[in-house]
């Protein structure tokens, strides 16, 4: 399962960084523009894919982080509900919402083992995502100044 998320997460990264030359040429050249692009989406992630002019960057920016936090947060909800349900029987209450359902307690504590790992796995990734982002504004902005005509040549 691990392989998939890897899979997914490079495929997303290659083509991401696939299309970051564009076709302008600009005569005049700013150096503080990657500087400025890395700064707006640490601030707000996406604003420097905006400024670079790449808005269509955008939703993929906020999926990844969206659900990387959609993750983090269901798993964390989950934990909690298997590790409540455990210290509610083991202080010796019957009333948890998996009575009937969960017999063993081990099964509680296998439970909040599973969704620990994947709570701590959707923070990596949430933390990797808004990093990307903001590296990809950063290359991106660096990209924009490389002169890419159709007449270049060595004379």
């Amino acid at each position: 399962m691990n392989h998939k998320f890897f899979l997914i997460f490079y495929l997303i990264f290659f083509y991401i960084f696939s299309y970051s030359q564009v076709e302008e040429s600009n005569s005049q050249i700013d150096i503080l523009r990657p500087s400025k692009a890395a700064f707006y989406s640490a601030v707000i992630p996406g604003l420097g894919q905006i400024y670079n002019k790449k808005a269509w960057k955008v939703p993929i920016v906020y999926a990844a982080i969206g659900i990387s936090a959609y993750s983090y947060d269901f798993n964390k909800k989950k934990f909690w509900s298997y590790r409540d349900a455990y210290k509610r029987r083991k202080a010796g209450y019957s009333d948890d919402q998996y009575q009937g359902i969960i017999i063993n307690d081990d099964r509680l504590i296998d439970g909040q083992d599973f969704h620990k790992k994947y709570k701590d796995l959707s923070m990596v990734f949430l933390v990797g995502f808004y990093f990307l982002n903001i590296l990809d504004a950063n290359i991106d902005a660096h990209l924009l100044d490389f002169n890419v005509d159709e007449n270049l040549s060595f004379q």
